[in-house]
């Protein structure tokens, strides 16, 4: 089920499991009142009910300088807006911002949000403030598989972030230029290959390529293998990649609504994010199992695995690195190095072919420096004041720069 799909069956889903599915597979309780001694018919959701309507009142009203934005409805927040509207995400906060300006506030159940459209607004967001929104929300998907957020990407902003961030500049990220001779080579190979589509008059599916040049370049790099272009590892790599990248942008109800987290395992997110985890688990395990192997022929390069695993035996940080800090930081490249990769290549190489001026091109590429639509969700700190307005804290905080690049 994916975020729109799910947000959109988020109002029917409320009030069907809420009311009609609690009366067909909960059980009715007799409590004994206290004053008359009168048993009192009790049900599950009116606790839901009151509950809510707590959560509500504690954290549904951050204060009247909040940026502008649409009426919210109690307990969804805006999540109706989306529930009729056939429109992605990022260009569902851009007509939003057409009206309210670059600063939207937003509401999806009980997680205040923002969203930024312009790159002056992005700046003070990014720049400006951002001691006060550098944090990762804690959401279900990315917490479960990232090992409890213990990795690089998804952690949330502490003193264990730095570590975690030093360590892999240190020692990982600082080794880029080594595997210069890889990247070479496989966009030579990429190269041969489209010239021999072009000579035989063949079509190229510029965004396919460029992911599997992606792809190989990573478990070149990464993991220090390079699979058969239809082989069955190649493609169990990509099926593993595909899931988790659905996973990771699908609804979650416990992300929105923390009394509603069994509705999770209703709609079978719960089940879906546990297989893929132990699918992933099953994976990095064989890769460190393989590097651990004494008959294993090493590569040229030693590869970030083998680092890991060299820090791993060290461990001379402030923290125990384990198998499981390993695994995330795995994690971290196998998801976020294969996609963003392969993604602003293909929009660079469609902003060459439609401009056709390098200096036009070089221009518009450093204007718009990403290539998704949304950034990464952050979190604020803290309450803090963004463009005279202000922003509760433990905001969503969603960088749209699809309206960046709607402007002139």
């Amino acid at each position: 089920m994916t975020i729109l799909s799910a947000v959109r069956s988020v109002g029917f889903m409320l009030g069907d499991v809420c009311v009609h599915g609690a009366r067909q597979n909960l059980a009715w309780y007799s409590v004994e009142e206290h004053y008359n001694g009168n048993p009192t018919l009790y049900h599950p959701s009116s606790t839901f009910l009151l509950l809510s309507l707590f959560f509500f009142f504690k954290h549904g009203s951050h204060g009247s300088n909040l940026p502008p934005g649409p009426p919210a409805l109690p307990l969804i927040g805006h999540l109706h807006m989306m529930m009729f509207d056939n429109s992605p995400p990022h260009v569902f906060f851009w007509k939003l911002s057409q009206k309210y300006g670059p600063l939207l506030f937003l509401r999806f159940g009980f997680k205040p949000a923002i969203v930024v459209s312009t790159a002056k607004m992005a700046e003070e967001v990014l720049k400006t403030h951002d001691l006060d929104c550098c944090s990762r929300p804690s959401l279900r998907g990315t917490h479960r598989l990232t090992y409890n957020s213990i990795d690089v990407a998804f952690s949330p902003y502490n003193s264990y972030w730095r570590e975690m961030r030093k360590l892999c500049v240190v020692h990982l990220f600082s080794r880029v230029q080594q595997y210069r001779p890889i990247r070479e080579d496989e966009v030579a190979r990429l190269m041969d290959k489209i010239s021999q589509f072009s000579g035989d008059s063949k079509p190229v599916n510029l965004s396919d390529e460029l992911m599997a040049l992606s792809s190989t370049i990573i478990c070149r790099v990464g993991f220090g293998k390079r699979y058969a272009e239809k082989g069955a590892e190649r493609r169990r790599f990509h099926a593993l990649l595909d899931g988790t990248q659905v996973l990771i942008t699908s609804f979650c109800f416990a992300d929105f609504f923390p009394l509603l987290g069994w509705v999770d395992r209703l709609t079978g997110f719960h089940n879906r994010l546990e297989k893929n985890f132990k699918e992933l688990d099953i994976f990095y395990q064989e890769l460190i199992d393989e590097h651990l192997d004494p008959n294993r022929i090493k590569p040229e390069e030693t590869d970030i695995v083998d680092l890991l695993l060299q820090l791993y035996k060290t461990n001379d940080f402030p923290f125990e690195l384990t198998m499981d800090h390993v695994k995330a930081i795995l994690m971290n490249v196998f998801i976020a190095g294969t996609d963003t990769s392969a993604a602003t290549v293909t929009w660079k190489k469609k902003m060459t072919f439609r401009l056709n001026l390098p200096k036009s091109c070089d221009k518009r590429n450093r204007q718009v420096a990403t290539s998704g639509p949304l950034l990464l969700p952050r979190e604020t700190l803290r309450k803090c004041n963004i463009g005279g307005y202000e922003v509760p804290a433990k905001s969503l905080v969603h960088v749209n720069t699809y309206g960046n690049r709607k402007r002139p």
